[in-house]
């Protein structure tokens, strides 16, 4: 369709043989990192990565998060601020840790989320001053409460309220009430991660809800990831760095694991994304931490500018789903 293509790269390039010691370095960290190389990166069978995974509650950054909480299932007894430690974004954490479902003190926070968030309108609502629900925030709850299994009827209406605000260009913007008429990558990415996760709670809607993320993900790709669509200039610099917690904020990286984790098939406008996590890899086979958004934290995962095993982990399953580019995935 006319769009260029970079050379295709060897299997070598995409999985140079320091790929193997990377990844045993990420076995050898934190049960929410461990858990999720066995299952994506080293083969290993069902029972061996759920016996992992239950290591995340136990121990580590999931058990230090879960031993913070307030005994009315808050965190920092806040539900959206202070950031980054309330109860909105250590959800957002425990998630991708890779808390399981179902888990008792996850489920009482998403209880204080819905009953004291769930607005008129259908979405969440923290503030007073608002009017509407906003539906950066409305995408987060939805996400966590459909991802740990809240069995609250209210999330259909939460669910019903972000895919009517879906903009006519396919994606989502939290400034849609202010009159912004084109998306947000930021507001667009959190809301295709609870659409993902509520479309895996509630598989009666699974049509729709597909439809709605595929729609989602072509506003994405006309912008290669992070490009105008207009010039093809970059968006926002940042969009190519890859932080992690990611907390509200877009960036490539978080892009392509998203569509790694619904399956999506590769597409060619993903090719810049691909080339830009290729050449951030090091030479010894792993991706650096950049430093972070500022904002109070409970403790610090990894340290900005040392390797860090959350970017070579996601970064590696990305490349291994999709290759290098041009022809998606190799071999």
């Amino acid at each position: 369709m006319g769009r260029s293509v970079r050379p295709e790269l060897s299997p070598t390039q995409i999985e140079p043989p320091a790929t193997e010691a990377a990844v045993g370095w990420l076995l050898e960290g934190d049960p929410a990192v461990r858990w999720q190389a066995l299952r994506d990166l080293s083969g290993a069978g069902p029972g061996a990565v759920e016996a992992a995974r239950k290591r995340v509650a136990l121990e580590g950054w999931g058990a230090r998060l879960l031993a913070l909480q307030d005994p009315g299932g808050t965190w920092a007894q806040g539900l959206y601020l202070p950031k980054w430690t309330s109860t909105t974004y250590t959800l957002l954490l425990l998630r991708d840790f890779g808390l399981e479902p179902g888990h008792p003190q996850a489920l009482l926070a998403c209880e204080r989320l819905i009953e004291e968030g769930f607005y008129r309108d259908g979405g969440i609502n923290f503030w007073a001053s608002y009017k509407h629900s906003e539906t950066c925030v409305t995408g987060m709850v939805l996400s966590v409460l459909a991802y740990f299994g809240s069995g609250d009827e209210r999330l259909e209406k939460i669910a019903d309220h972000l895919l009517a605000q879906q903009m006519p260009d396919g994606g989502w913007n939290c400034r849609s009430y202010r009159g912004a008429t084109h998306s947000s990558f930021h507001t667009t990415i959190l809301v295709l991660e609870a659409l993902r996760d509520f479309g895996q709670f509630s598989p009666h809607r699974a049509e729709e809800v597909r439809a709605a993320q595929e729609r989602g993900r072509e506003f994405l790709l006309v912008h290669r990831l992070f490009r105008s669509h207009r010039t093809g200039r970059v968006v926002d610099p940042r969009m190519t760095h890859f932080f992690f917690p990611p907390r509200w904020h877009y960036d490539i990286l978080r892009a392509l694991d998203y569509f790694r984790s619904v399956a999506a098939s590769f597409d060619a406008r993903m090719n810049d994304a691909l080339e830009i996590v290729l050449q951030r890899r090091q030479e010894d086979g792993r991706w650096l931490l950049p430093a972070g958004y500022r904002g109070k934290i409970f403790f610090e995962l990894e340290r900005a500018g040392e390797p860090s095993r959350w970017n070579t982990l996601r970064a590696l399953r990305v490349l291994r789903r999709y290759g290098g580019g041009q022809h998606g995935p190799a071999g």
